[in-house]
C-alpha cells in the first residue's frame, strides 16, 4: 500500500519537515520512491523503520551513526558483526544514560522528601532562604543524595 507523506507524518508522529529532513540525511533504510511527477511513496516498511530510527534518535544515537547503520544495511550481508558494534555501543551510551538519569531521580527525590518533611512541620521558609545566616546549612541538608 503507498502512502503519502502526510499519512506517513500522521502515523509516525514525526512533521512533513522531519520526513523531508530525514530523506535529506539518507535515514530510511530505503531510498524514498517517488512518482512520475516527484510526490514521495512510503510504504509499511517505511513506517516500521521510521519506528525504530526515531527511537535510537531519541535515546541519543547520531546522526552519523544512524546513517552509518543505515548504510550497512543496505549493503546488505557481510557487515553484520559491525552493525551489531554500533548498536552495542549505542546500548552501553544508553545504559551509561540510564545510571546517570537514576542518580539524579535519586537526587530529586531525596530533595522532595527533605521538602515534604519541612512542609509538615511547617518549616518550609528555612530551606533555601537565603535571608537566613544558617541558610546554608539547610541548603547542603536539602542538596545531599
Amino acid at each position: 500500500m503507498d502512502l503519502s507523506i502526510g499519512e506517513v507524518s500522521k502515523r509516525s508522529g514525526l512533521s512533513v519537515h522531519a520526513l523531508r529532513f530525514y530523506e535529506k540525511e539518507g535515514l530510511f533504510a530505503n531510498p524514498v520512491r517517488r512518482t512520475a511527477n516527484g510526490r514521495r511513496i512510503y510504504h509499511e516498511e517505511d513506517l516500521e523503520w521510521l519506528a525504530s530510527c526515531t527511537k535510537l534518535r531519541s535515546s541519543g544515537m547520531s546522526l552519523a551513526a544512524i546513517r552509518r547503520y543505515v548504510e550497512l544495511a543496505r549493503q546488505g550481508a557481510g557487515n553484520e558483526h559491525e552493525r551489531l558494534a554500533l548498536l552495542r555501543d549505542h546500548e552501553q551510551q544508553v545504559e551509561a544514560q540510564i545510571r546517570e538519569l537514576q542518580e539524579c531521580l535519586d537526587v530529586i527525590r531525596y530533595k522532595a522528601d527533605v521538602y515534604a518533611e519541612y512542609v509538615a512541620r511547617g518549616q518550609a521558609d528555612e530551606l533555601w532562604n537565603p535571608s537566613r545566616p544558617d541558610a546554608e546549612a539547610d541548603c547542603h541538608r536539602a542538596v545531599r543524595p
